[in-house]
């Protein structure tokens, strides 16, 4: 029987399987540090009188408390200023590459890792953060970690840890005009579940998801995680190696094409048999959006919203009475006529160059809608430079919104400045939308950088289609 590509990577990178509890014993290729959850995995290296073994295969940013304002603004949090000089300092003391706020290579720490071509088929990346799953575009097997494991991947380069299942999600036909990677994600999540990953890696597969760029791969794989799975992959293709052709760092003449070659080789073989195997139409996924406080609990834009009685188990429809009081939405109204205060466009999901060109096009020659603060973050300091270089820059502060000159996570996880209040309610282009993530009691609305960038026009939620062709 064949392989799938996932354990493909696995095997080539097992020391020693069967120990702790089952778990297999991984070599690390890449990994990747931010200012969250690591201060105290340095901590343990010192006490056991440790260093870390490979500081050339690490690499650090700071990105989740970064001030986005300005280059000088403070961080408003004791404890994300903390948190960034912990980082700081600890990097330089182990000898480890770190990208500072205002570094010409800062930026989310899966918006960089691809731009700097850092990460290539076939590896394995580990990073304290859920979504490293983001870099399984490339077909790579990443994923995030806790900070017991981050210490011992500093110590030894390597991880204990289960095999998961293997999923296959395959995308059949062609996704229809206005649908995107963000739409495709979040159909399937309505439809399997926050949990119908779990425990398995998902493999993204067929005629629609070949057809994406990697930036749209990138945005399947963040999200994978939010279905319960341990990571997301694709099969390196000629778009994989298109993209990786320009990053820094690789390799020319012979020496490239013997790494495409071996790239090539990493697709999942033709009789290789998965766990479970889920299959969608692309042709009938539309601009979608979430109405509750988890990814699942999302729907079209033009549906209306769902009540607790059209779930078939009573854990849904507790978990639906619940999201319905805290997001305070009336089952059975249009979600085309729920009222937005905020927009945010950006985070390690859609906030690359691609995402902010989507949006621009939404708002060129349009305004944003009286009483609206809409926010724009770049997830890089090189995705900012080149939205400046494209003129995005002047399509956003042209329409009214806030285009920030420095990168970071933002509103998406609010630990930094960028937070809404308690009982404002934005669409944003992030990943998670539970109970306060945005702010303490805010309300938030997943949706694409489209759907986000309308929504902003009109002060409702709204799909890029519904505007219509009058621009000022």
């Amino acid at each position: 029987m064949g392989s799938t590509l996932a354990q493909k990577v696995w095997a080539g990178h097992t020391v020693r399987r069967g120990g702790f509890g089952g778990d297999d014993l991984l070599y690390v290729d890449l990994h990747l540090l931010h200012e969250v959850n690591t201060p105290r995995a340095f901590d343990g290296l010192r006490a056991a009188g440790r260093t870390v073994r490979r500081p050339d295969l690490t690499v650090g940013t700071e990105d989740h408390n970064v001030p986005t304002i300005s280059l000088t603004g403070l961080f408003d949090d004791p404890a994300g200023r903390r948190q960034a000089a912990q980082l700081r300092d600890n990097c330089d003391a182990f000898g480890i590459p770190v990208h500072r706020r205002g570094d010409d290579g800062h930026g989310i720490v899966h918006v960089i890792g691809p731009e700097q071509g850092l990460v290539r088929p076939g590896m394995t990346v580990v990073c304290c953060d859920s979504h490293t799953t983001t870099l399984g575009a490339f077909g790579a097997l990443a994923f995030g970690i806790g900070t017991s494991q981050v210490e011992h991947v500093l110590a030894t380069q390597t991880l204990w840890t289960g095999r998961p299942k293997d999923m296959a999600v395959t995308v059949t036909g062609t996704l229809p005009a206005g649908a995107t990677a963000k739409d495709l994600v979040m159909t399937l999540i309505a439809r399997i579940g926050t949990g119908g990953g779990q425990g398995h890696i998902i493999e993204y597969r067929g005629e629609a998801v070949d057809a994406l760029s990697m930036e749209g791969r990138m945005t399947l794989c963040n999200m994978s995680v939010e279905a319960g799975s341990k990571a997301g992959v694709v099969g390196p293709d000629e778009t994989t190696f298109a993209y990786l052709r320009t990053r820094p760092g690789m390799p020319e003449g012979a020496d490239w094409d013997a790494e495409v070659a071996h790239w090539k080789s990493l697709r999942t073989d033709p009789d290789a048999e998965f766990d479970r195997e889920v299959v969608l139409d692309a042709s009938t996924i539309r601009p979608y959006v979430s109405w509750g406080t988890n990814p699942a609990q999302s729907a079209p834009v033009d549906a209306r919203v769902p009540g607790p009685d059209e779930f078939a188990t009573p854990e849904e429809r507790t978990a639906a009475e619940r999201a319905l009081t805290y997001m305070d939405l009336r089952p059975g109204s249009r979600l085309q006529d729920i009222g937005i205060d905020t927009v945010f466009v950006g985070s390690c999901t859609n906030g690359r160059i691609e995402d902010l060109r989507a949006a621009a096009e939404v708002l060129r020659g349009r305004r944003v809608a009286d009483g609206v603060r809409m926010l724009v973050v770049p997830g890089s300091a090189a995705v900012h430079r080149q939205a400046v270089d494209e003129g995005l820059d002047k399509v956003f502060t042209g329409a009214g919104a806030d285009f920030r000159p420095i990168a970071g996570c933002s509103m998406c996880c609010g630990l930094n400045e960028d937070r809404m209040k308690a009982g404002q309610r934005a669409v944003s282009t992030s990943n998670r939308n539970f109970e306060g993530r945005q702010g303490k009691q805010a309300r938030t609305h997943i949706a694409s950088p489209e759907v986000a960038a309308a929504s902003a026009v009109t002060g409702r939620i709204t799909a890029p289609a519904d505007l219509g062709d009058g621009r000022s």
